[in-house]
């Protein structure tokens, strides 16, 4: 079993608090398409993959090499 931190999915208000949005506006944008959801029966998950592409940045894969995208991470790691 995945234990929290390595799950790849997280609810709509917790992809939310990581915008800067409330709870409500959280699952208003999940229902604009605004957020990358996927729908489990009644229950709406969003892939952390999927939402930090989104936003413009890459996690790895369990076992993979940790890799960073974003032009001014790779800036601040050159220093």
């Amino acid at each position: 079993m995945e234990t929290r931190s390595e799950a790849l999915t997280i609810s709509v208000p917790e992809a939310g608090k990581r915008l800067g949005l409330s709870r409500n506006s959280a699952y208003q944008a999940a229902k604009r398409g605004e957020l990358p959801v996927i729908r489990i029966g009644h229950r709406l998950l969003v892939s952390i993959f999927a939402l930090d592409e989104m936003l413009g940045a890459r996690r790895s894969l369990p076992g993979e090499e940790a890799a960073a995208t974003h032009p001014r991470l790779d800036r601040a790691e050159r220093r």
